[in-house]
């Protein structure tokens, strides 16, 4: 495509590619600012389906108006590719935070998904839903902003659908089960999402992962989200209760808004919930009745009716029975099988994509598709950062191991002031970064020599696959024609005006010795009589030079 869209942005480099769209980063040269373009890509703008979904994008996320959602600034069409302008987010995506940090502590998990349910809570206020909340479509600013993207999925309540199999296009991981029978999203959905980003926060990964989507997905349809207090014991019960009810099976059981969840974060760390029991649902799908929520409190339990305990009692007397029973058929039969079942992840630092196939597959792991790359401060690239679940976890064998793999390193900006102009160039030669220099005349700064950088700073960490600009701002000789009015004007004034220039100034007082009495009497006092450089000449301030003025 051309390097500007519209007359108007100015491509500068590619940032990323998506599933069906390619992203750039580029100048608004009308507002002077830049700007993401996310680009549909040309086989796909003939596809009615494909740009009916980016023109949804376009549509959803531009009436949305939120501090934690990313801002959409143009939509457009130029030669037939289609195209969203929207805000930078300096920052990386909450998937790439989780892989380098692992499990968060509670407050932070708690302040990031406070900023992310009230982005949710603000669609669904204009009855949009989004379908795909994952981290990966989460974007976190360096000051801790959370920014929620890519609604390409989303759908707005009163829209028609796509296609038959437009339900399930969210990621299998935070897919709500409604969703994955392939039941039409809701507002419960989103909810669903965000309780399992919680709980990734909290675990530093998802809770049912596979060989397989279909695998992942019958989890989420039939299995019970493992205990995040089994993994953490610290965390409150009442932490654990939100999970649970974000992520209930049976969506009527859920919060029945983001808001709901939202107001729940807010006192779960209170005082007053800290003996908060766990939360039971007691699903009778017998009859296909509504499913009932048994919340225990720290009180004596409500009684049941006789009959209801009765029937309880019995049944959970028979499945320990057929617990047992199967327990001891297997201890019997097949006594070293748990432990071939198991494996350790083993220590994969520093080794490149291939070699860490190798070692995984020793192990009976393997990769994940999901292959998160960043920028580092140290390590090659090719080599990996880091890796979940941790060197040294248990997981069944099969088990997926997601890597995150270094781009690079970092180019780290240091400082020039004080450095000539031909000394910054060498150091910043091979880099994709442009100089533009600026004089400024200076008494302090010996002429060449750099007084400050602007645009990029000391410190500043960048990609050195991207195109930059510095500014270097360099000293240079003070320079002064000398004015024919500077004669006849008052000495103090003169002296103020052309050291207010940056000039150094010489009072001489004339003599009057040996004058006649005439030309006594025509002699102006403390008025400049005369200037050395003379008027009209082009005067440059050294160190040691200076103008004189001449005065009686």
């Amino acid at each position: 495509m051309s390097e500007m869209i519209k007359n108007r942005y100015m491509i500068v480099s590619r940032l990323g590619e998506g599933g069906m769209a390619d992203v750039y980063l580029a100048m608004d040269t009308l507002l002077n600012r830049e700007v993401a373009i996310k680009v549909l890509r040309g086989e796909l703008s003939t596809d009615h389906v494909s740009l009916l979904r980016f023109k949804r994008e376009a549509n959803a996320a531009s009436t949305l108006n939120h501090p934690n959602i990313v801002e959409i600034y143009d939509v457009g069409e130029e030669a037939g590719k289609h195209f969203i302008v929207m805000e930078v987010v300096r920052g990386r995506t909450l998937k790439q935070l989780i892989s380098q940090r692992g499990a968060m502590e509670k407050e932070e998990a708690l302040a990031i998904m406070k900023q992310l349910i009230a982005a949710v809570s603000e669609a669904h206020r204009k009855n949009i839903i989004h379908r795909d909340i994952k981290p990966q479509n989460v974007l976190i600013k360096d000051d801790g902003t959370v920014k929620i993207t890519d609604f390409g999925i989303a759908l707005a309540q009163d829209a028609m659908q796509l296609t038959q199999t437009d339900a399930v296009m969210g990621s299998v991981h935070y897919l709500a089960p409604e969703c994955a029978r392939g039941e039409a999203a809701s507002n419960q959905s989103d909810v669903y999402s965000l309780g399992i980003v919680l709980y990734e926060l909290l675990r530093g990964d998802v809770p049912f992962t596979g060989e397989a989507p279909v695998q992942i997905a019958i989890k989420h349809m039939r299995e019970e989200i493992p205990s995040i207090r089994e993994f953490n014991p610290t965390l409150p019960q009442s932490l654990e209760n939100i999970i649970l009810k974000a992520t209930a099976k049976n969506k009527t059981l859920r919060y029945q808004s983001a808001k709901d969840m939202s107001d729940d974060l807010l006192t779960c760390l209170s005082a007053a919930r800290a003996k908060e029991a766990k939360v039971v649902f007691i699903d009778d799908d017998s009859d296909g009745s509504t499913t009932v929520i048994n919340q225990v409190s720290t009180a004596e339990p409500i009684a049941e009716t006789k009959s209801i305990f009765a029937t309880l009692s019995a049944a959970l007397g028979i499945s320990a029975l057929v617990i047992l029973i199967a327990f001891a058929i297997f201890t019997l039969f097949d006594q070293g099988s748990i432990e071939n079942r198991y494996t350790n992840v083993p220590d994969l630092s520093g080794l490149n994509y291939a070699e860490a196939k190798l070692v995984l597959e020793e192990k009976g792991l393997a990769i994940s598709n999901n292959v998160l790359y960043s920028l580092t401060e140290d390590i090659p690239a090719g080599k990996i950062i880091t890796f979940s679940p941790i060197f040294g976890t248990q997981v069944e064998k099969g088990s997926l191991v997601t890597l995150t793999i270094s781009e690079g390193i970092y180019f780290v900006v240091v400082e020039y002031a004080g450095k000539t102009l031909e000394e910054a160039r060498a150091l910043l030669l091979g880099t994709r970064i442009t100089i533009r220099s600026e004089n400024e005349p200076s008494l302090t700064v010996p002429p060449g020599t750099i007084i400050r950088q602007e645009l990029l700073l000391a410190g500043d960490k960048l990609d050195p696959r991207r195109s930059y600009e510095i500014k270097l701002v360099v000293a240079s000789y003070v320079e002064w024609i000398v004015p024919a009015s500077i004669i006849g004007m008052r000495v103090d004034e003169a002296s103020r005006m052309i050291e207010d220039l940056g000039l150094k100034v010489t009072l001489t007082q004339l003599s009057t010795e040996g004058l006649s009495e005439e030309e006594l009497a025509e002699i102006e006092y403390n008025v400049v009589e005369s200037i050395s450089p003379g008027v009209g000449s082009l005067y440059i301030q050294y160190e040691d030079s200076s103008i004189i003025l001449y005065y009686y």
